[in-house]
């Protein structure tokens, strides 16, 4: 886990509406982000340290102006963590490495796993050449 990283560093690496997303929990607006419309195939990367966290293929269109997926690319590289901030009760997810903010995952998705992680765009990176290349 990428612990040893502070403030200072994310600061110097991230703009600032990136750090406010990923490193304190903030949320973009709904239907601004780059990613919340577009369906190319490809991966989606944490912005903070590159780790594949969602695939393409697990996309959906849930209507709410965020990415959302189904299920994470691989399991345990999304961490959860209770989030009971503005009087609701809800799951925040995080990448597992290096514990930058992604958004929420709800159980309303409309697939078989009836999972929905709500993702900020300003979270992840899109590789659309990540489906042919390792990690």
């Amino acid at each position: 886990m990428l612990k040893e990283k502070d403030d200072t560093y994310w600061r110097e690496h991230l703009s600032d509406e990136e750090f406010h997303v990923c490193r304190e929990a903030g949320t973009e607006p709904a239907f601004s982000g780059e990613y919340w419309d577009k369906f190319e195939d490809g991966i989606y990367r944490c912005r903070c340290c590159g780790k594949k966290l969602f695939n393409s293929d697990s996309k959906f269109d849930a209507g709410c102006g965020w990415p959302s997926f189904d299920a994470e690319i691989e399991s345990g590289v999304v961490a959860e963590r209770p989030d009971n901030s503005g009087g609701q009760q809800r799951t925040e997810i995080i990448c597992a490495n290096c514990e930058s903010h992604l958004g929420h995952v709800f159980i309303d998705g409309p697939t078989e796993t009836r999972l929905r992680y709500c993702v900020n765009s300003l979270s992840v990176n899109f590789d659309e050449e990540g489906k042919q290349n390792s990690d």
